[in-house]
């Protein structure tokens, strides 16, 4: 068996507790954030911009929005918003952070989902704050449908 000893002088382990301590703080961060990385945003102020951002999902949509408008993030979240907002964590955003707030939602059709051909019925949703997205989803609009996160195969 060998053994062999370190033995660091004060200024090399104040540097390497440092270190450390901020690595802690940073994976926690992330964890925080859904895995995103602070201070990451993802910018959706052109149709290019969205549509991008949607093919890299996995996802085929009609090549413009069939649905724009403005909506207001309530004030205080009922079981049904709290739901939801748990779906966004899940995929990195918060919803909570824009309370009282003005957001576009964008729908588009989805044109791939496999098992649902009839394009009327299925929706992805993009909640877009000052050309930032702050969340979305895709969901079946039949009776007893579905919602799932932005990435396919979620």
């Amino acid at each position: 068996m060998f053994i062999k000893s370190v033995r660091l002088k004060k200024p090399q382990l104040w540097m390497l507790g440092a270190a450390l301590v901020l690595a802690v703080l940073i994976l926690f961060a992330v964890k925080l954030n859904g895995g995103r990385v602070s201070g990451e945003s993802l910018i959706m102020r052109t149709e290019e911009e969205r549509q991008s951002f949607i093919a890299s999902m996995g996802w085929e949509t009609e090549p413009e929005y069939s649905d724009c408008r403005t909506v207001t993030i309530p004030e205080d979240f009922g079981d049904v918003y709290e739901q939801y907002n748990d779906l966004q964590k899940q995929q990195g955003f918060d919803l909570s952070k824009y309370k009282g707030r003005t957001a576009e939602l964008y729908t588009y059709p989805v044109l791939n989902y496999e098992g649902h051909t009839e394009k009327d019925c299925m929706r992805l949703t993009l909640i877009v704050y000052n050309g930032e997205l702050i969340g979305g989803d895709v969901c079946c609009t039949e009776l007893n449908g579905f919602m799932q996160g932005l990435k396919r195969g979620e």
